[in-house]
């Protein structure tokens, strides 16, 4: 059977997300190693990243996400700037750990190619398109230019996947996590927050899984896009990262640990 999988790493699974621009390679390392299996079972990879510290830190410092503030211009538009730069820089790391382990890809910033923010952006996302055997497209979170007075802002990952999973008939869509097994019941590390096997429209969540200094939404934007995706693909799921085999085993076996999320 051959698979097209939408893949998402977290950034508080390749980075630190406290200490500035801190790159996880054991992470990375290990994430690529199962994407290199998953190819080698005949998926069709598209392949979608977070920013972590290579961002979120200085685009929370800015007040990115709101858009243009005329009383901080200056420091804005050289902070957007900064972030593009630093975006870029993640992304060549991750692809370089592709290229070490034999996968070919193609990096797509998609302040070259999406305007706008939110599910609905701009931007054609029929380049991703690709056959068994073709390069992984890789794009990731990023500020990008709007088409009003806000003048700039940032566009999700889960944005990303979302229009990614389901524009082009994707099989499987899956969230790589960097804090738990998937959507707990409550925040990672406390006592009675358990795994939620499967997550429906009115499963009961608390908790904010490292939300404070994610400036994209956290696990809340993270499960609502995933709710959205579901109504058409079959297979969605949010699963540890820090275990990638897993993404293999769902592949091969058609089950794994993790939050697999329902429709309806």
């Amino acid at each position: 059977m051959s698979f097209r999988v939408a893949i998402k790493l977290g950034g508080g699974l390749i980075t630190d997300k406290g200490s500035m621009k801190k790159f996880n390679n054991k992470a990375v390392e290990a994430v690529v190693e199962s994407l290199y299996s998953a190819y080698e079972l005949g998926a069709s990879i598209v392949l979608v990243h977070g920013a972590g510290s290579f961002g979120h830190l200085l685009a929370k410092e800015w007040g990115i996400a709101d858009g243009l503030n005329i009383l901080e211009e200056q420091g804005q538009r050289a902070a957007v700037s900064e972030i593009r730069s630093d975006m870029r820089e993640l992304n060549r790391l991750i692809m370089g750990k592709m290229a070490e382990r034999g996968l070919e890809c193609s990096s797509h910033p998609p302040s070259d190619w999406a305007t706008g923010t939110g599910p609905r952006f701009s931007g054609d996302v029929t380049i991703f398109e690709r056959g068994v055997g073709e390069p992984i497209p890789v794009t990731f979170g990023d500020v990008v230019g709007t088409n009003d007075e806000t003048e700039f802002g940032i566009l999700s990952g889960d944005d990303l996947m979302l229009r990614l999973s389901t524009e082009l008939e994707v099989t499987h869509s899956i969230f790589l996590i960097g804090d738990s097994e998937g959507v707990l019941s409550g925040p990672p590390g406390e006592m009675n927050s358990e795994l939620i096997t499967n997550l429906h429209h009115d499963t009961k969540i608390v908790g904010d899984h490292n939300e404070d200094i994610d400036v994209t939404g956290g696990i809340g934007l993270k499960i609502d896009r995933s709710l959205e995706i579901a109504k058409v693909v079959d297979e969605v799921w949010i699963i540890d990262g820090r275990k990638p085999h897993r993404v293999v085993e769902l592949l091969a076996s058609g089950k794994t640990i993790g939050t697999k999320i329902m429709d309806g």
